[in-house]
C-alpha cells in the first residue's frame, strides 16, 4: 500500500481539493484509494504527533499517535486499499504562526520529521503545493484581517518580502526531515482548478479518477468589500476604495516577491538539487471538461481551470527589477 502525505500548503486550493475527495469517497474506494482528510486527522488519527496541552506528557501523546496510525494502516491494508492519501495542511504549520514569525513555515522541518517518524517508514511520497508568495501572503493577510487581525503596517509587509525563507528553503527543510522519501512539488498556478489531475499525479495513477465536483471553488479570499465591512464592524478603516481583490503589497514589493518565486521555480525545474521533483504540466495528457456543480457548503464558484495557468515560475507582475535575498 502506497502512503502519500499531502502537507499543504495553506491557500493552495486545499479546501476545494479536500471537498472533492469527500464528495468522491465511494468512487475512490472502488478504485482502491482511501483518504484521511482533516475531519479524520485533526483530533483523531494524527492527534499527538505534534503534542499539545493536556494531561499526558508529550512522549506519551506521540506514542499513542504512533499506535493509532499503525492500527489504522493495518485496517486499510485489510480492506485491500492500494493508495492511502493523508491530506492535512496543518502538518506543515499554521498561517497565523507564519504571520507572527514573519517567516514561511519556520517549523516545517521538525513538524514533518515528527510525522515521518510516526508513520514508521511507511511513507511512499510527500506532496507539497507551492504558490506565488505575493498571492500566498495576500491570501493569508485577507483571512487574518477578516478574523480580527489589524491591518499590516508597512514595516510588516516589507519584512514579509525580505524574510529569508521561500519555498526552496521550506522544501529543503522537508527533504532534510524525511530523507529517502520522494517529495513531489505541485504549483498552485497549474493545479488549483484540477483536483482530479492533482490527485492522479499524487497517486501516480492514470487520469481516470471521478469527475464529480471537480470545478468547485471553496474558501475564497474575501474581497475589498467584505474586508471593509469587517473593519467597519470593528470601528476601523484603512483599506482602499473600489472593488475586487485587496493588494497590500506595492509594485516594488510584488516585483521582488515574484522574482523570488521565479528563482524557486527555476531551482525546481533544474532538479531541486536532487531533493524534490516538480510535477509536470497537468495538460500534457489532456483533461475532460466538467460542468460546475454544488459542494458540501461554504463559499463556492466554478473554476475555469485553464484561466489559472501560467508559465512555470511566472508571477503576476512581469516588470523588470530584482531584490536579492540572503540564503
Amino acid at each position: 500500500m502506497d502512503v502519500i502525505l499531502h502537507i499543504g500548503a495553506h491557500r493552495t486550493a486545499m479546501t476545494s481539493f479536500q471537498s472533492y475527495l469527500r464528495a468522491n469517497a465511494p468512487a475512490l474506494a472502488g478504485q482502491g484509494v482511501d483518504v484521511w482528510g482533516p475531519r479524520r486527522t485533526r483530533g483523531g488519527v494524527l492527534a499527538g504527533v505534534i503534542p499539545g496541552p493536556g494531561p499526558l506528557p508529550p512522549a506519551r501523546q506521540f506514542d499513542r499517535a504512533c499506535g493509532r496510525i499503525a492500527l489504522n494502516l493495518a485496517k486499510a491494508e485489510a480492506r485491500l486499499v492500494t493508495h492511502l492519501l493523508v491530506s492535512d495542511e496543518n502538518i506543515l504549520g499554521h498561517p497565523r504562526a507564519n504571520l507572527r514569525c514573519e517567516r514561511l513555515y519556520p517549523d516545517a522541518g521538525p513538524r514533518v520529521a515528527a510525522f515521518a517518524r510516526a508513520f514508521s517508514g511507511r511513507l511512499s511520497r510527500i506532496v507539497i503545493s507551492v504558490r506565488a508568495p505575493e498571492r500566498y501572503w495576500t491570501s493569508v493577510l485577507c483571512f487574518a484581517l477578516a478574523r480580527g487581525h489589524a491591518l499590516p503596517r508597512p514595516a510588516t509587509l516589507d519584512r514579509l518580502v525580505t524574510q529569508p525563507r521561500g519555498w526552496r528553503e521550506v522544501i529543503e527543510d522537508v527533504a532534510s526531515a524525511a530523507p529517502g522519501i520522494e517529495i513531489l512539488v505541485m504549483p498552485h498556478e497549474r493545479y488549483a482548478g484540477l483536483p482530479e489531475r492533482r490527485l492522479a499525479r499524487m497517486l501516480g495513477l492514470p487520469p481516470c479518477l471521478p469527475q464529480a465536483h471537480v470545478r468547485d471553488w471553496l474558501n475564497r479570499s474575501p474581497d475589498l468589500a467584505v474586508l471593509r465591512a469587517r473593519l467597519a464592524e470593528r470601528g476601523e478603516a484603512g483599506l482602499p476604495e473600489g472593488q475586487g481583490a485587496w493588494h497590500p503589497f506595492d509594485t516594488a514589493q510584488r516585483r521582488a516577491l515574484n522574482d523570488i518565486y521565479r528563482d524557486d521555480m527555476s531551482w525546481l525545474s533544474a532538479g531541486a538539487s536532487g531533493l524534490a521533483r516538480l510535477a509536470p504540466d497537468p495538460w500534457e495528457e489532456g483533461v475532460e471538461e466538467a460542468s460546475p456543480t454544488g459542494a458540501n457548503g461554504g463559499q463556492q464558484a466554478a473554476i475555469d481551470p485553464r484561466a489559472r495557468l501560467r508559465k512555470r515560475g511566472q508571477g503576476d507582475d512581469d516588470e523588470e527589477g530584482r531584490m536579492v535575498r540572503a540564503r
